[in-house]
């Protein structure tokens, strides 16, 4: 398995920027497709966006599509969040994941990251 740690989360107003980070342990970073999932306070975790192991592919939740941005740098096995526009309702815990290219399942998950967008 791959060890995540995100980071740049914080307290930011509505219509500003954040960028999160996801720092992934191993050799074999390039191997895993990458996700970024959230969790707001009494809601279920949702998925928010994900990226192919090259970096070729990437989807997004109807919620978040136009506004964030989903990429990743191999070389630093890093794979980031650029969220622009953001709105009161992006108020949650961010999780970064990872997924053998080919599995199932997000198999392995980081500790999260708090993201709070103020009105």
């Amino acid at each position: 398995q791959v060890q995540l740690v995100e980071s740049g989360g914080g307290l930011v107003q509505a219509g500003g920027s954040l960028r999160l980070s996801c720092a992934a342990s191993g050799r074999t970073f390039s191997s895993y497709a990458m996700g970024w999932f959230r969790q707001a306070p009494g809601k279920e975790r949702e998925f928010v966006a994900a990226i192919s192991w090259s970096g070729g592919s990437t989807y997004y939740a109807d919620s978040v599509k136009g506004r964030f941005t989903i990429s990743r740098d191999n070389a630093k096995n890093t794979v980031y969040l650029q969220m622009n526009s953001l709105k009161p309702e992006d108020t949650a815990v961010y999780y970064c994941a990872a997924r053998v290219t080919g599995g199932a399942d997000f198999g392995s998950w980081g500790q999260g990251t708090q993201v709070t967008v103020s009105s």
